[in-house]
């Protein structure tokens, strides 16, 4: 199984357009976005090219093959524009050898976790700081944010294939962080 990894657009249509490339190139079954997608929040200055409506469109495309959560800023009014859905608080996907947490992080994150076992994956961005760890036999996956990075860190995605979680640089595609999901 091959899984991209999005987070935090915030509206931005350069890195939404730039995601879709990378997802389309990728060979990945299903592009898994960790919320914040069209407004760019009170706290965040706008991001590059904020074209909310043009990214809902864009995300729109490819609403076949996309597993949503939602945000601290997603909204009801976001639901309307986008064909897939996004309300979900977290998803859970399974890969036959873990289970893999999906949620953008303000509700369960690395410091208030979901009950997970040793081996779960838990998933997550709103930090807009890449994360590829194990911590007490959990791996912690935070692909960082595609349009507003933080801590000095590049705009990011995220790749899980075969053994491996990646986080990769948006721009030219380097490895960021990475960690193993299984022993």
């Amino acid at each position: 199984m091959k899984l991209m990894f999005a987070s935090d657009i915030h509206g931005s249509l350069p890195a939404t357009e730039r995601v879709l490339g990378h997802f389309a190139q990728s060979g990945a079954q299903w592009l898994i976005l960790l919320g914040d997608l069209l407004y760019h929040g009170p706290r965040n200055a706008l991001p590059e090219g904020y074209a909310p409506a043009e990214v809902a469109e864009k995300l729109n495309t490819q609403a076949s093959r996309i597993i949503a959560v939602r945000g601290n800023c997603d909204s009801e009014v976001d639901q309307m524009l986008l064909t897939f859905p996004i309300t979900a608080p977290w998803q859970q996907v399974l890969t036959g050898r873990q289970r893999l947490f999906l949620t953008h992080g303000h509700l369960f994150g690395p410091d208030n976790p979901p009950a997970l076992a040793a081996g779960d994956v838990l998933v997550s961005g709103h930090t807009h700081i890449p994360v590829a760890e194990k911590r007490d036999g959990i791996v912690h996956f935070n692909p960082g944010s595609v349009s507003i990075p933080k801590g000095g860190f590049v705009a990011s995605y995220g790749m899980l294939e075969g053994d491996y979680l990646q986080v990769l640089a948006l721009n030219d595609q380097q490895v960021i962080a990475q960690v193993a999901i299984n022993p």
